[in-house]
């Protein structure tokens, strides 16, 4: 009776083992009984004898069949594509089980997998919830990643469930950095005094191995070392050496024109970027560059934009298009220079630099450090933010600006106007030290330097900008656990630009965070007439306010260790008249120095953009190179 060719004899010889008998009585009977239990059988009896290819392709067969097993065909059929490496294929069929991806986190996980490796992130996003509510350590781990590469970060159960992950593996450091990412966003000091420590004894140990699994904006907030960052790379899948050169050997038409195309979410009035570059884009010489701006702005974003977009170049928007069709529309518009706006920030699109957009690419002003696992020939600085010293530690060559890394748009930023204490909630007869940056950046031992100035200066307070009701709690309860009285810690929410920089001249001084500084903020204080104090730093992210302080004229505010810091804010408080000079030279080269001249900054990035094509063109590597000064202004660039 086993020689019968029928189901019942196949599924006996699956059952005693007898897997090849299985086999032949199955592809006789599979000619005259395409169903779905057939199709089954053969999936099951393929896999035992490791023919796993042929059993997915079964598996998908039985699911196409229809039945009550259908779906858990089509599972089984999506996890075997998956582990053959036909990962189209296990892509592909997952998009079947889209609404129901919350009983099978497995198959989330899958498709979470595949997405971060193809750069797919805003997608992955939606499989951070049913990932994180997992049992699985892998799921949780995946989840986190996802809420850390798409900045979802607000929400107060993914903290606790990164919590639990580590209580599950403690020993696993690259599970202890996810957790450090979410402390340090709600300012929770006890879980960064905890485990900061750790992290730094092993790295001090030269454990190293772990940080590959940090992401590098995540990284720069906690190591000043540039070695330590460039080994942060979990944002975006590693490109090779010969990416970079097909690249470089595709076929290029160069124009009369130099084509410029900027890739960015960032394209809206509101955005820090935008009230950096707003004035550059809209100098740009439109007899030398045409400008084209690649936009993956969000919808919500672009409601509240009330800028002449056209203005600064022609708009194309790719935020609803694969990173392929991304890339398609660049190439199509034969673009000579594709830079980068974004790094590795909040919403950006790097894996489209990695599949070879443009024979030059071009980071700027987007990430303070080098963007690694991204195919960029170039990384726009200064002398100060880039030395010689940190060239070992870039992929990039540098393009160093003669005067000043940062850009800024003295025409459409507003003049701020003067504020009185009273308005904003200060007392009148106190020193005022301010901290208008993200709290991310203040760090316990920040904190501990301003709990140390604030003890020795009694008739001052601290007035610090905060980001949640959490934060501010957390940041409160440092300062008081450091001697500080609550009455002397003063807190102010976001609001509209504008009234932003207003209320900075109620300020007497502002304190710099480390390792990373201000940027964007450091300028807007300045521009408004606020000293900003800093210490020199040791990677870009921590001397971005040295470069913006020469800028400006005001070098004295730069000082060179912690001690120096903590001193010299002292001296300031205790002699307020001695900023007097310093606030009034401020003032006066508002529209005199770089560091607003956004027509000088023009000019001088075109210079850059010129030589990168120039070189390119030669058919030469690009190479370290630093852009000449024009002549010195003899008088204002502007009267406002």
């Amino acid at each position: 009776m086993l020689n019968e060719v029928s189901y019942a004899t196949a599924s006996k010889h699956f059952k005693t083992g007898r897997y090849t008998d299985a086999l032949v009585t199955l592809n006789r009977l599979i000619d005259t009984h395409r169903d779905a239990r057939t199709y089954g059988l053969l999936a099951k009896t393929l896999s035992r004898l490791g023919l796993q290819d042929q059993a997915a392709t079964s598996y998908e067969l039985a699911y196409m069949q229809g039945g009550l097993d259908a779906e858990d065909h089509l599972v089984e059929s999506i996890r075997l594509f998956f582990a053959c490496g036909e990962k189209d294929k296990a892509l592909a069929l997952s998009n079947k089980l889209i609404h129901r991806f919350h009983k099978h986190p497995d198959i989330a996980y899958i498709v979470g997998t595949l997405l971060v490796e193809r750069g797919e992130l805003r997608i992955a996003r939606t499989l951070k919830t049913i990932l994180m509510k997992s049992d699985d350590i892998e799921h949780m781990k995946l989840g986190a990643r996802i809420a850390i590469m798409t900045w979802d970060l607000f929400d107060p159960r993914d903290i606790e469930t990164a919590r639990v992950l580590l209580s599950r593996i403690p020993r696993q450091n690259g599970v202890r950095l996810m957790y450090l990412v979410f402390s340090r966003e709600h300012s929770k000091y006890d879980a960064i005094e905890k485990h900061q420590p750790i992290i730094d004894a092993a790295v001090a140990a030269g454990d190293l191995e772990f940080v590959s699994r940090d992401g590098t904006f995540f990284n720069i907030h906690w190591s000043g070392d540039e070695h330590i960052n460039q080994l942060a790379r979990s944002n975006t899948p590693a490109f090779s050496p010969e990416m970079t050169v097909k690249r470089r050997a595709l076929p290029h038409q160069w124009g009369q024109k130099i084509r410029i195309g900027y890739l960015s979410s960032d394209f809206f009035d509101k955005h820090a970027t935008m009230k950096l570059i707003r004035g550059v884009l809209e100098l740009h010489d439109r007899d030398r560059f045409e400008v084209t701006l690649f936009c993956h702005s969000a919808p919500d974003s672009m409601e509240s934009n009330e800028a002449d977009r056209s203005l600064w170049g022609d708009v194309v928007t790719v935020r609803d298009m694969t990173n392929q069709e991304a890339l398609d529309e660049i190439r199509a518009r034969n673009i000579d220079i594709l830079v980068d706006l974004k790094g590795h920030t909040a919403g950006n699109r790097t894996s489209i630099l990695n599949m070879g957009g443009a024979p030059v690419q071009v980071t700027w002003i987007g990430f303070p450090g080098s963007v690694v696992n991204v195919d960029l020939d170039y990384t726009i600085g200064d002398h100060y933010v880039l030395p010689d010293s940190s060239k070992p530690h870039y992929h990039e060559k540098f393009v160093r600006l003669p005067e000043t890394y940062q850009p800024n748009d003295p025409a459409n930023r507003p003049l701020a106007n003067k504020v009185s204490r009273s308005e904003v909630g200060l007392p009148e007869d106190a020193f005022v030290f301010a901290s208008f940056n993200a709290n991310r950046k203040i760090t316990p031992k920040v904190v501990e330097l301003w709990c140390e100035i604030l003890k020795k200066t009694p008739n001052s307070v601290i007035w610090i900008l905060h980001n949640s009701d959490a934060s501010r709690t957390n940041i409160l309860a440092k300062f008081i656990a450091c001697g500080i009285p609550a009455k002397r810690v003063f807190f102010m929410k976001k609001l509209q630009f504008e009234l932003h920089l207003n209320r900075i001249t109620a300020a007497d001084l502002g304190l710099d965070t480390f390792p990373v500084n201000g940027h964007t903020t450091t300028s807007e204080q300045l521009w408004s007439g606020l000293p900003v104090l800093t210490m020199k730093g040791t990677n870009f992210a921590s001397r971005v306010s040295e470069s913006l302080l020469n800028a400006i004229g005001a070098p004295e505010l730069i000082t060179e260790n912690e001690r120096d810091y903590v001193e010299q804010a002292v001296a300031y408080a205790k002699d307020p008249a001695s900023l007097k000079p310093i606030r009034d030279r401020i003032d006066a080269n508002r529209f005199v120095t770089p560091l607003f001249d956004a027509e000088r900054y023009c000019r001088h990035l075109e210079s850059a953009y010129e030589t990168m094509v120039e070189r390119a063109k030669q058919g030469l590597e690009p190479d370290h190179f630093d852009v000449p000064a024009l002549p010195k202004r003899d008088g204002p660039f502007m009267t406002r």
